[in-house]
């Protein structure tokens, strides 16, 4: 597995979207190349900063009365009744021009109690107008919205895979490096990992690697990028006032190519100036800040030769 398809894994790892076997083969990945743990650390540190940037989702305006409604109703679900013709409510015997409170009565007659919140149109009195007969067309009825756990779960649901698609977008985007500094700063990728992906992306990448007491160095580089990368493992643990400096040692001269420090016996570091064909890539342990003097003041940890 190379670094590109270790970064896809460790993206869908922080969101929670590896199946099993994909899942055991990001942590061997990672069990295999600890120097890899930073890639996987921005990502979770990214989807938790995402996930808190996620605002809260409020429910409908309509909801409680929505929710009241269906309380109400008839839990046996009937068909609703067509409304009964306008003759039902008007006795024969009773005069039509009568003074009548109408509400009050209409409200009565379908079975409602006078408090509810329920208009009732007044009965017209049955005419020798053919159009009184005429069928009136049922007022419609307000939609009643989904519940809110409903609509809190599509939006997880959307929010989720709106997360992944973005972060497997950015990692293709690192990988053809595009816009590599804006996507570096976004995923807080340290820089030595990011020029290490570009590297291996790289046609002309070259690779050396060789052994050390307690450990191995591989160094990566890319002459069309200008970019040379050290991947070590099993560092020495230094007291607070020593650091681990970088060398191109070329014939007999050694040229400072940088400090760096190790995350435990770990480290990727990208090396400063530029390297040249057969150079040698040397390691050594020096006062904080580096060699006073410009020149290596122990002998070398180890050293890669890449010619």
């Amino acid at each position: 597995m190379n670094v590109h398809e270790f970064a896809e894994l460790s993206a869908g790892h922080a969101l929670g979207a590896l199946s099993p076997s994909d899942e055991q083969a990001y942590l061997a990945a990672l069990a295999e190349h600890p120097e890899w743990a930073g890639i996987a650390d921005a990502d979770t540190e990214t989807a938790a900063v995402l996930a808190e940037g996620v605002a809260p989702v409020s429910p409908p305006l309509g909801m409680r009365a929505a929710l009241l409604r269906a309380i109400a109703a008839d839990p046996g679900g009937d068909a609703e009744e067509s409304p009964a013709p306008a003759e039902a409510f008007v006795d024969d015997e009773v005069d039509a021009t009568a003074s009548v409170d109408v509400e009050t009565d209409a409200t009565v007659a379908v079975g409602i109690a006078p408090e509810a919140s329920v208009l009732v149109e007044p009965v017209e009195p049955v005419g020798p107008d053919p159009e009184a007969s005429a069928p009136v067309a049922p007022e419609p009825r307000e939609p009643v919205s989904p519940p809110t756990e409903v609509v809190q779960a599509i939006e997880r649901r959307n929010w989720s895979r709106g997360l992944f698609a973005l972060a497997a977008s950015m990692v293709l985007l690192v990988g053809i490096g595009w816009g590599t500094g804006a996507i570096a700063n976004l995923w807080r990728t340290p820089a030595a990992v990011t020029a290490l992906e570009q590297i291996e992306a790289a046609p002309d990448a070259g690779v050396a690697q060789t052994r050390f007491e307690g450990g191995t160095a591989t160094v990566h580089w890319s002459e069309s990028l200008g970019k040379v990368v050290l991947v070590a493992d099993g560092l020495p643990t230094l007291p607070a006032d020593r650091t681990f400096e970088l060398w191109y040692v070329r014939g007999e001269s050694p040229i400072s190519a940088g400090t760096f420090t190790a995350d435990g016996s770990a480290a990727t570091a990208q090396l400063t100036g530029t390297m040249q064909a057969g150079d040698t890539i040397a390691v050594t342990v020096e006062p904080s800040g580096g060699a006073p003097d410009g020149k290596p003041s122990t002998t070398p940890l180890f050293a890669v030769s890449t010619a």
